[in-house]
């Protein structure tokens, strides 16, 4: 199920040990840690392999997180804002990745842009629960499905590639 690639990448990313929602007010923030640790852990192993496809930071309580994700096809950067919530159950429950501005674009998208993960990642997050964690999410949830779906999406032309304007960029 999983190529050598993600293997990889996912072997080095941190394992989480505490087990805790935003509800418990103190362990949640040995979780922060933990979640920060690991994402750091994950973008720099992805920068050392030239593979650097997000950025993500969160409010101050660590429950809402938002920045920017990308897929390059040839030569091409397509970038989209990722967005999403820690679940009030979590980290029984993984959290649900966005792309608002694909909502609609493609099946596997429920409203909102929340990405569909059902099938193949959360049976995974089940049974690596409290061990997986947002960077998890990010390598085995968000990785796989832009790699699915953005080529997909460009050769039917529902996306296509913006040059940045020297203003924006």
């Amino acid at each position: 199920m999983v190529d050598d690639g993600t293997r990889k990448a996912l072997s080095s990313i941190p394992l989480l040990k505490t087990r805790a929602g935003p509800r418990e007010k103190d362990l949640w923030v040995q979780r922060l840690k933990e979640e920060y640790q690991a994402l750091i852990k994950y973008v720099q192993n992805n920068k050392a392999a030239d593979m650097d496809w997000f950025r993500l930071e969160s409010n101050k309580e660590g429950t809402k997180w938002f920045g920017k994700c990308w897929y390059m096809l040839n030569l091409h950067k397509y970038e989209f804002d990722v967005e999403f919530d820690i679940p009030i159950t979590y980290p029984a429950t993984a959290p649900e990745i966005a792309l608002p501005e694909l909502d609609g674009k493609t099946a596997k998208m429920y409203r909102g842009g929340k990405i569909c993960l059902t099938d193949h990642f959360k049976p995974l997050w089940a049974r690596n629960v409290p061990k997986f964690g947002i960077a998890h999410a990010m390598a085995l949830g968000l990785a796989p499905w832009l790699a699915v779906e953005i080529p997909d999406l460009i050769e039917k032309g529902v996306i296509s590639y913006k040059e940045k304007s020297e203003a924006s960029g």
